[in-house]
């Protein structure tokens, strides 16, 4: 279910949408339940978030027309599960901590009970918002009351409901049939088809969840950045328990897209997002952030880097301090050390780029647009270089300092001498043979 908007997140963006460590917020548990290879996997979006979201790989959409309550988005599933007769695993599109292992556990739940019905609940330090779990004098489930209808002995129970269910397809549909909407907020709730279920004679279970914080809800921006640190921990920890250093995992972030090599250190205040790939022996950091790049095995990026999208490092390479790279491959072995701009360049082996240095990728020339640098093997460039492209630098070609290069410098020439580039051909090689 993720078709509520989600007022007080106070944002333009509809609540499940909202990005939590390279996902949206409904993606998480999602996610968690595409693990259970569910068939279908049916997503409840209103109108707006539909608008907003697209659609969802792999799973069907049904829409929820207006915000009638919880009760009213799983009828507006029904046509998506016609003809289904199985259980209905029921998630609320707002809990990103839920895990696989847990939902696994508690289908299993459901079924050794033969249940009807079996909610999920929890004990979180807080409870007084959610619902109420009533159990029966054996345990089993009773009734789930909403806070705002519950009675001061009902408030009291610290187990809640997490809005997280198992039904039964056969007993959900006319339970959902029989919901009115006679209670404080004026809405058809979901919890009230438990009532409707015992009521007929149905068997009604609890799920304890051996851990409150899986089954907490997002609810404000609070709630969120709480959220975020909780994945960032367990994503962390993941990647250390397979081989990845981080020296402050508290000050670590790395999306869910991230794969990451053992050996790999990431030093403080580091951000990998998106598809970004880190090799064995990388080391990133501090104060680096590296989106959809790929870093090779033994290369440096940072301290105080930013890798662009569509950039890769290569074996060895090292993108330095201060250093800005977006769409450009850096040769193997070769060094950005510090202070430069690379942007739309393609840049050989065992090249060394000097402080200062800029590729300007939106051409000089008419009508070209953005254009693309190319700099070649064992290249050496000065200090405050600027590469107006499109424009090529040869093998083992120097660069003089404080050189604008508008036309390409050839193999092994010596480039430069401001105010107006000069090519000494052959320069390079001749000074070798002396």
């Amino acid at each position: 279910m993720a078709a509520g908007l989600g007022t007080r997140m106070r944002s333009r963006l509809p609540k499940h949408l909202h990005p939590l460590l390279g996902r949206r917020l409904m993606d998480w548990p999602i996610a968690a339940a595409r693990e259970l290879t569910p068939d279908p996997l049916v997503v409840v979006l209103s109108p707006e978030t539909a608008e907003a979201a697209g659609t969802v790989d792999g799973a069907r959409t049904a829409l929820q027309q207006e915000p009638r309550g919880t009760g009213d988005a799983v009828a507006s599933a029904r046509d998506e599960l016609e003809g289904f007769h199985g259980d209905v695993l029921v998630l609320s599109g707002d809990t990103p901590l839920l895990t696989a292992a847990l939902l696994h556990d508690l289908v299993a739940e459901h079924r050794r009970l033969g249940a009807e019905v079996t909610v999920l609940s929890f004990e979180p330090p807080d409870p007084s918002a959610y619902g109420r779990v009533v159990r029966s004098a054996d345990g089993s489930l009773s009734a789930i009351v909403e806070a705002a209808d519950a009675s001061p002995k009902e408030l009291a129970i610290r187990e809640v409901n997490s809005s997280i269910y198992v039904f039964s397809a056969d007993a959900l549909w006319p339970a959902v049939d029989r919901l009115d909407a006679h209670n404080a907020q004026g809405e058809l709730y979901l919890t009230d088809t438990v009532r409707n279920i015992v009521e007929e004679g149905g068997a009604g279970a609890v799920h304890l969840s051996p851990d409150p914080v899986e089954a907490l809800g997002v609810n404000t921006r609070v709630d969120l950045a709480d959220a975020a640190a909780a994945l960032r921990d367990r994503i962390n920890e993941a990647h250390m328990l397979a081989g990845v250093g981080i020296i402050d995992p508290r000050t670590t972030w790395i999306e869910a897209g991230v794969e990451l090599e053992e050996n790999v250190v990431l030093h403080p205040f580091t951000v990998l997002a998106g598809n970004t790939k880190v090799a064995s022996g990388a080391s990133i950091g501090p104060h680096a952030v590296v989106v959809d790049a790929v870093v090779e095995a033994d290369a440096i990026v940072g301290p105080f880097c930013y890798l662009r999208p569509v950039t890769v490092v290569e074996a060895g390479a090292k993108a330095g301090t201060f250093v800005e790279i977006k769409n450009s491959r850096i040769g193997a072995r070769t060094k950005v050390p510090h202070l430069s701009y690379i942007g739309d360049t393609d840049i050989g082996e065992d090249t060394n780029i000097a402080a200062a240095n800029v590729t300007a990728n939106l051409s000089h020339r008419p009508g070209v647009g953005k254009g693309r640098t190319t700099i070649g093997r064992n290249v050496r460039t000065g200090v405050d270089n600027t590469f107006v492209a499109p424009v090529d630098i040869g093998d083992e070609a120097w660069v003089y300092p404080g050189t604008v290069i508008t036309e390409d410098v050839p193999p092994a020439a010596l480039a430069g001498f401001p105010p107006r580039q000069v090519n000494k051909e052959g320069y390079v090689r001749r000074q070798r043979d002396d």
